[in-house]
């Protein structure tokens, strides 16, 4: 996929692991943080002020990690505040990359690739070019590229600027939150990847019975419940939204989970339309990029491109949904 090796991008260069056939994703190496009053992050890492315009958000339509961070912008309301750029949805050798053809531009710099920000952003960087990623105006510096932590500053450092003050991560249910968290990522959001990308049975079936277990989890849970924790949407629904998202679309047929579809979970499926007709969220959604972004061609699990013309998904709902103040 390449990498930045001290600042110089290295098309060659790869930081995804396979331990014993099984897939294991890098951890983000950008871990700054912008607070209320740009005092340090919650483990003494730098700060920065949160300030209307000053930060510029790059992302990619087909990646889930990324569609966490714009859920949150548009459920807080920070469209007006924290402008983005949108990067085509296929890598290339150069990884992500613009394409202004067919409307993917960098509005804030004009670059033609997502590494030529992540040079210009820091100093020697080596490590993965990834979305998401917050990039402050003001210092011409990369803030961060972990979207678990992009959300939460969206979350709370950017309150008094949010058009919709509702707080997704209330003191008094972060522990059932984070708790949510740590069996989401593990065995449902990264595992689809662990199953597409596994090298053996054994790795593969492994990561499918992490994803159904979780699955099967939820739908028990959702069982007199709107949400995960009961009645308010919070940042673990959010974090779980963009796999369901791409559940049947991409994720069934293209990395082989496919034991059941979304749509035969009846408690899960109605909770994914139910957080699709949240007021923003919609404009996230993009399965045509899903489908055709996750059966691009690939040598080792579709060599001829060929894209499925289903199943045919809708998340659409009549009315509109609205998210509990915790």
């Amino acid at each position: 996929m390449g990498l930045l090796v001290d600042g110089v991008w290295d098309p060659e260069a790869t930081s995804e692991t396979v331990a014993n056939d099984r897939f294991e994703r890098s951890k983000a190496l950008i871990r700054n943080w912008v607070t209320e009053d740009g005092a340090a992050g919650p483990t003494g890492e730098a700060g920065f002020k949160a300030e209307s315009g000053r930060y510029h958000l790059y992302v990619a339509w087909n990646c889930p990690w990324a569609h966490r961070t714009l859920l949150m912008r548009a459920l807080k309301g920070l469209e007006d505040h924290i402008p983005i750029s949108v990067l085509a949805p296929r890598r290339t050798p150069e990884g992500w990359v613009f394409n202004p053809k067919d409307g993917y531009v960098d509005t804030l710099t004009g670059s033609s690739s997502l590494h030529e920000i992540y040079s210009r952003g820091t100093d020697d960087y080596t490590g993965r070019v990834t979305v998401p990623v917050l990039y402050d105006t003001l210092t011409d510096r990369l803030v961060s590229n972990e979207s678990a932590e992009i959300i939460r500053m969206f979350n709370g450092a950017f309150n008094e600027l949010a058009g919709i003050k509702t707080d997704y991560c209330p003191e008094n249910l972060l522990p059932e939150i984070d708790a949510w968290n740590d069996v989401i990522y593990p065995k449902l959001n990264n595992s689809v990847y662990r199953a597409g990308f596994s090298r053996s049975q054994a790795a593969y079936e492994e990561a499918v019975q992490d994803v159904f277990e979780t699955l099967d989890l939820i739908e028990e849970t959702l069982e007199g419940n709107e949400w995960l924790l009961g009645d308010t949407v919070t940042e673990a629904d959010i974090r779980l939204f963009p796999t369901l998202a791409r559940f049947d679309v991409a994720y069934w047929s293209a990395f082989k989970c496919n034991r059941k579809r979304l749509i035969d979970y009846p408690k899960l499926w109605a909770y994914a339309r139910r957080f699709h007709a949240l007021p923003g969220v919609a404009d996230t959604v993009k399965l045509e990029i899903y489908r055709r972004g996750y059966h691009s061609r690939s040598e080792a699990r579709n060599p001829h491109g060929i894209a499925p013309l289903g199943p045919l998904v809708d998340f659409s709902l009549p009315g509109k949904a609205s998210a509990q103040v915790a």
